[in-house]
């Protein structure tokens, strides 16, 4: 089997990598490369006719939210209408299109974890453009695996751990939004269920559609800064300049942003565990692992 793999460096496909490995033939493209740069929908179809894969893995996209407000053309293309190049590819040769999405398609309100088939409304541009490449995957009729997630974290790349931990090395006192919640994701389990959930789904077509992928739980960046800085402490305390009681928490409107996050992005992932036979690790576990990988490779663990 030949499995077309775009976004490669990113987060999520640096651990595709990795999980895809034993599925079969893996090509592998970043923007740089011919045909994969998703600002570019027409050569992104090319290279998907060129390569003739049994299954489209798409891990790229445009993430800067904020940036999206004043770039939404660029966003629009990326999230948009490189998805919808993709799935009518999909479409034409019977691939598998495999595509990720976000929390970001909801408005954040209530307190109740969402499911695939709540009401959407996305709040910001980003969260528009991702929504609009779920529905023209949809629309296509290809065989696809949709698959939302939230606040992705990896040992490769720039996230939330890292910055907390860059934030932390110099300053005394931070403070953290505290009224958004979610769930930490590790690419890596991301990676892992997508490999799991491509192999059922070629033996079983039905089970193509739109599910929710997190971790177990809920934390507020408040609660996962805590918990991040408390391991980091005891691996390395003098790398950590912030004390225990240095981090406050703060609400959204404290922290003024160009584009407006969901306060609520809890994601109900159990029509995902049924479809597939899983069960969903807290996200301490994986958190906990992915940041004793970053202190070792630095040396300060």
């Amino acid at each position: 089997m030949k499995i077309l793999l775009l976004g490669k460096n990113g987060q999520v496909g640096w651990q595709l990598q990795r999980a895809l490995a034993p599925l079969g033939e893996i090509v592998a493209l970043e923007r740089k490369d011919a045909g994969g740069d998703l600002a570019d929908p027409q050569g992104l179809a090319a290279a998907v006719r060129a390569a003739k894969p049994q299954v489209i893995v798409n891990a790229a996209a445009y993430t800067a939210v904020d940036k999206a407000e004043s770039e939404s053309q660029l966003a629009r293309l990326i999230n948009t209408e490189a998805p919808a190049a993709l799935a009518r590819e999909a479409a034409a040769s019977g691939a598998l299109l495999v595509h990720y999405s976000t929390d970001y398609v909801f408005d954040g309100s209530g307190s109740a974890p969402w499911q695939e088939s709540d009401a959407t409304g996305p709040l910001n541009v980003y969260g528009a453009t991702k929504l609009a490449g779920e529905q023209a995957i949809a629309a296509s009729g290809c065989a696809h695996l949709t698959f939302r997630t939230s606040w992705v974290y990896a040992a490769h790349g720039d996230n939330f751990i890292k910055t907390m931990l860059r934030l932390a090395a110099t300053r005394e006192r931070l403070t953290v939004i505290d009224d958004q919640k979610g769930a930490p994701t590790g690419a890596e389990l991301i990676a892992d269920v997508t490999a799991h959930a491509i192999s059922q789904t070629l033996q079983q077509p039905a089970k193509a559609g739109l599910y929710h992928l997190t971790a177990a739980g809920e934390a507020s960046w408040f609660d996962y800064a805590q918990y991040v800085l408390a391991l980091a402490r005891q691996a390395r305390p003098q790398g950590v300049k912030t004390a225990a009681g240095g981090v406050q928490p703060i609400a959204s409107s404290q922290y003024p942003a160009a584009a407006r996050r969901p306060l609520n992005s809890r994601l109900d992932t159990r029509r995902l565990q049924a479809a597939f036979g899983l069960q969903m690790p807290p996200w301490q576990q994986g958190v906990t692992r992915v940041l004793r990988e970053i202190l070792e490779s630095k040396g300060i663990a």
